[in-house]
């Protein structure tokens, strides 16, 4: 049932508990859940049993007064239509026919804002995720991270918040001038396998690409920056690493853009250490008694914040360790307004968290302890034919999302990028995924994302063939909905809105996923059970239409939160 609805029967427990309690201390916690067995009810309530003891009672004689005064309270009437006591006290609630069928039409009246809160009102979030070293092609693990980073952000803005996307580029350190290397040697005429070409070097192909277009002098620009000309001197490495760095800018820019996700600022590694943002956080932590010398490196006393063993931070060549930038980094988070940071990232970040929290506790700024969140996602294995797919020819030793949304639309990019965004977070991140692309492929009930589609497409047909005024549905006449499977759909329209709320809180977007695929299936179901076209009762065929119209909205919602489209026609 809607979330006003719950609120009303609140109310009406705990208008019938006043006069019990008066007198007392207790203030009375009315939860209400959902039995196990819905034979026993819609609703169920264990407020007689917590209450019994504190008020010196008998469990079930309390619930017998809490029932009598709670149905005769006028706003039960309408709305609850009885209430039973089973077992040592628990109270369940039957509630009215209408109630439920109110549900339709709450849906349509409210179109693409059902669903949506206000609870993160005032609230800054800044979400960041893929973030990944502009080093080559986005491969299948940033893949995952964009799915559940866009469909997080989109969970937030449906409930108030104020967030950010952010892409964090880590466009400094070896990996870089791993990069500034590689394309040094292509562009002198070496590849892989030559004597001359450096052991560590990035070997697929797109590092020849980036080489034949610095040698032409051609110009490249990512979303934000400047741009970059190539000198075409193989010896001028400072331009090389300039335009490899914007060359793969740009690529990802494509990738992302090919998988429909769009940042709202974008943040360099290097502007960190330009801006003096290091060494003022690492000035501040030793101003702060929370580090030491030892064998010429600096320590941060991390232990002092949980973690297993104090961290070196800077080095005794002078270098500072992987964490100090992310600590400096979510500082400036912080300082930008942020209250709440998520960070989304590989599960091989694991080792991170502890530091970088320990880091930010250790500034003594105000920042929260547990500040930032981390949401660790697990591997993908890539499937194809029956077999692993490990390597790209163009990445050179891995899957990039642009193969992936190839192949899972079979040249289609909105097919495809809906595959790979409905596969990728529709389990929990932290569990290992196997990406089928010929389940991806299917056009039947094996693949889920053409599975939920299919149910929107349904309606669709179903409305088209009708050929009336979708809009008039909302105000027909929904008393004509009385089976069982229409009450059944109708409880599933009902819970949206709990499950957005429950996603954002356990910042898990995999629970809509779950939440479209049943509700598909709710509605595959009532097609096959239920003629709704009907000839000979037009009350009963505009009801049924309207729960398949509230349906279809729903489905699209849900749809667009997560950022795969809702086709007409399939």
């Amino acid at each position: 049932m809607l979330a006003q609805q719950k609120q009303q029967i609140v109310a009406l427990f705990q208008a019938a508990l006043a006069p019990i309690v008066a007198g007392t201390d207790l203030t009375p916690n009315v939860v209400l859940e959902r039995p196990r067995d819905p034979s026993h009810g819609d609703i169920a309530c264990n407020i007689a049993m917590q209450l019994a003891k504190p008020l010196k009672t008998n469990p079930r004689e309390l619930a017998t007064r809490l029932v009598a005064a709670l149905l005769a309270e006028p706003g039960a009437q309408g709305l609850i239509d009885a209430a039973d006591i089973a077992g040592p006290g628990f109270i369940n609630l039957r509630v009215a026919a209408s109630a439920k069928q109110s549900v339709a039409r709450s849906v349509l009246e409210q179109g693409a804002a059902f669903g949506s809160g206000t609870s993160g009102a005032g609230h800054h979030v800044i979400i960041e995720f893929v973030s990944a070293n502009p080093t080559g092609p986005l491969h299948v693990g940033h893949g995952r991270q964009a799915a559940l980073g866009d469909a997080m952000a989109s969970l937030f803005l449906s409930q108030g918040h104020d967030v950010t996307r952010e892409f964090y580029y880590n466009d400094a350190g070896v990996q870089i001038a791993t990069l500034a290397n590689s394309v040094q040697a292509r562009a002198r005429g070496f590849k892989p396998g030559d004597a001359e070409w450096p052991e560590s070097a990035y070997n697929g192909d797109y590092i020849a690409e980036i080489a034949a277009d610095f040698l032409a002098k051609k110009t490249v620009s990512a979303s934000d920056g400047e741009p970059a000309t190539a000198s075409g001197d193989v010896d001028d490495l400072e331009s090389i690493r300039r335009f490899a760095v914007t060359y793969l800018r740009n690529e990802q820019d494509q990738d992302l853009q090919a998988f429909g996700v769009k940042f709202d600022n974008y943040y360099l590694e290097s502007s960190l250490y330009a801006d003096g943002k290091v060494d003022t956080a690492v000035k501040t932590l030793v101003d702060s008694g929370k580090t030491y010398e030892d064998g010429g490196a600096l320590w941060l006393k991390t232990t002092d914040y949980g973690d297993d063993k104090d961290r070196v931070m800077r080095k005794s060549d002078g270098t500072y360790t992987y964490f100090v930038p992310d600590v400096a980094y979510h500082i400036q988070k912080f300082r930008r307004g942020f209250d709440q940071a998520i960070n989304i990232q590989g599960s091989d970040h694991h080792g991170t968290i502890a530091r970088v929290r320990a880091g930010l506790q250790a500034v003594d700024i105000g920042i929260p302890q547990g500040y930032p969140d981390y949401v660790l996602h697990k591997m993908v294995t890539v499937m194809k034919d029956g077999e692993e797919v490990k390597i790209s020819k163009r990445a050179g030793s891995y899957v990039t999302v642009r193969d992936l949304i190839d192949w899972s639309g079979a040249g289609d990019v909105t097919r495809g990028r809906d595959a790979v965004r409905f596969f990728l977070i529709s389990r929990k991140a932290d569990t290992e995924f196997v990406f089928d692309v010929n389940v991806a492929l299917e056009t039947s009930d094996e693949n889920p994302v053409y599975y939920v589609q299919y149910a929107h497409a349904r309606i669709c047909s179903a409305l088209a063939n009708w050929g009336g005024d979708v809009a008039s549905l909302a105000s027909v006449d929904l008393s004509p909905l009385t089976s069982p499977k229409e009450f059944e759909l109708l409880a599933k329209l009902a819970s949206y809105p709990e499950v957005l709320e429950r996603a954002l809180a356990e910042l898990g977007p995999h629970q809509v996923a779950f939440y479209l695929r049943e509700l598909a299936g709710d509605l595959h179901s009532y097609y096959f059970a239920h003629k709704w076209l009907l000839d000979d009762d037009e009350p009963l065929k505009l009801a049924r239409l309207a729960l398949a119209a509230a349906t279809r909205q729903v489905l699209r919602n849900g749809l667009a939160l997560i950022g795969v489209s809702a086709p007409d026609k399939m």
